[in-house]
């Protein structure tokens, strides 16, 4: 099949911190969200755990407006709650793992019944040509624990998008572990992997964790690699040295 994603643009909306870029007129918080253009789509992923996210895309001249689907990674607040100051004009189609609604508050899962055009899903679900709501992760990496807390987390999904050049990972947390969500993705796109993008989940207190993550990207020969958010320091700085990769943050934009 041909594939008719050129480019992707991803406008980092909330991040843990500002991008230097962005640093006058954007501000953060602990979260995440992203905008994702492609020439056919637009996508609302995440939306941190305030109105924040809005008020960034507004800095960086987003209409949020425009999102054609909006996708949520996981139930947890630093993903989820800055939906309830949403101010979109028209019911936007929310894609979500069925989990999330009955793990996110009361008021959370009324919005979201209320205010969206709801699309549920276990299962990937290609909800636009080429990219992918990958659903519930199978876990098959041994080295991932592949749950948060005592949580299985089941709910924690990611996206997948098909280019020329392999697929584009986008993730939330992670808490799937980003191993198997990579597997994952090549098996439902039947790509190798070009781009991961995100919030990793990895810390120094799973060294062996990271160590391994790190020898499944050398072995996958990743073009480019983001880890943000829930990424500390030291693992950051053991990516920078294995990878060169650059930690992205609020108001930074990643054309792929």
């Amino acid at each position: 099949m041909q594939i008719e994603i050129m480019e992707t643009k991803i406008t980092i909306l909330c991040e843990n911190d500002t991008s230097k870029r962005a640093a006058r007129f954007c501000r953060s918080e602990w979260g995440f969200s992203a905008f994702v253009e492609t020439n056919q789509v637009k996508i609302l992923f995440d939306t941190g755990h305030t109105s924040l996210y809005k008020q960034n895309a507004n800095a960086l001249d987003i209409d949020l407006n425009q999102t054609d689907f909006v996708v949520l990674s996981h139930h947890h607040w630093d993903h989820t709650s800055g939906m309830l100051s949403h101010e979109f004009k028209e019911k936007k189609k929310l894609i979500l793992h069925p989990h999330i609604l009955e793990k996110v508050s009361e008021e959370k899962a009324h919005l979201f019944n209320r205010d969206f055009e709801l699309i549920a899903s276990e299962t990937s679900l290609e909800f636009a040509p080429g990219i992918f709501y990958l659903g519930q992760i199978p876990r098959v990496m041994s080295f991932e624990k592949g749950e948060h807390k005592g949580d299985s987390m089941l709910d924690d999904s990611a996206i997948a998008i098909k280019t020329a050049k392999g697929v584009i990972v986008l993730t939330g947390c992670s808490h799937a572990g980003i191993c198997n969500i990579c597997e994952y993705a090549k098996e439902v796109t039947d790509q190798d992997l070009y781009a991961v993008v995100g919030g990793f989940h990895l810390t120094q207190k799973i060294q062996a964790t990271v160590r391994k993550t790190i020898e499944y990207f050398k072995a996958e020969n990743v073009e480019h690699i983001y880890p943000m958010h829930c990424v500390d320091f030291p693992t950051l700085v053991r990516f920078y040295d294995e990878f060169k990769t650059i930690k992205y943050a609020t108001g930074d934009v990643i054309n792929l």
